[in-house]
């Protein structure tokens, strides 16, 4: 076989798709008002726009309101289980049962802000289009990288730098207990790349208008 590296990453991506990627994510009805009153544990982070978590490095937590609910229930599930590590994750998802989840995802999935335009609205560098391609990244996260090929895969336009960088460094990670995600495809993907290419990368994508905000609470309910 005469397949490109990207073609052969594009042709698993598809694979995996076909096989049932979404069957991933627990088929339990989420109720958006039920985890809007379960959401006080979620809030103090990711209520606060702009606030910061220091592990594994200084970095503002990633924007989930806007999210898919299938992608935060993935999210959520895989804290818990374990394959993506994170000690104040991994405890506060340890403590959900599938319907917390369900409704947490669901709550936090209605928190629309503006539609991403179908293209992105700013062009990448020769150079970033290239680290692009490599990855196959619009295979799976849209040509907008806002309308993934599938409900359980993030939307990544627009989150922000700090956090897509430390986030895709983690799949390089091996055999830490505490730092690390477990995904074959993604693993395979980053790496490809430097940690200086995976910074370009996420640079790029968080200069583009996406769907996801940071939407405060109320400070008195």
């Amino acid at each position: 076989m005469n397949q490109t590296p990207t073609l052969l990453l594009k042709t698993a991506v598809a694979a995996v798709t076909l096989m049932g990627a979404a069957g991933a994510w627990a088929q339990v009805a989420g109720d958006a008002k039920a985890g809007e009153a379960k959401a006080a544990m979620c809030i103090g982070c990711h209520g606060i726009p702009g606030y910061q978590n220091s592990f594994p490095e200084i970095h503002r937590v990633p924007m989930i309101s806007g999210q898919s609910a299938p992608y935060i229930s993935v999210a959520l599930q895989a804290y818990r289980k374990g394959d993506r590590k994170h000690p104040t994750m991994r405890g506060i998802a340890g403590s959900l049962t599938d319907q917390d989840i369900a409704d947490l995802a669901a709550f936090y999935s209605t928190h629309h802000s503006a539609q991403a335009p179908e293209q992105p609205a700013k062009a990448p560098s020769a150079a970033v289009a290239q680290l692009l391609e490599r990855g196959a990244c619009a295979s799976c996260h849209g040509a907008n990288f806002s309308k993934p090929i599938d409900p359980s895969y993030p939307k990544i336009a627009g989150q922000h730098a700090d956090y897509l960088f430390v986030a895709l460094k983690s799949y390089n990670v091996q055999g830490n207990p505490y730092i690390g995600r477990a995904n074959p495809i993604m693993g395979g993907i980053t790496q490809q790349f430097s940690n200086a290419e995976l910074k370009q990368l996420a640079n790029y994508l968080a200069s583009l208008p996406g769907e996801l905000a940071t939407k405060p609470q109320p400070r008195f309910r």
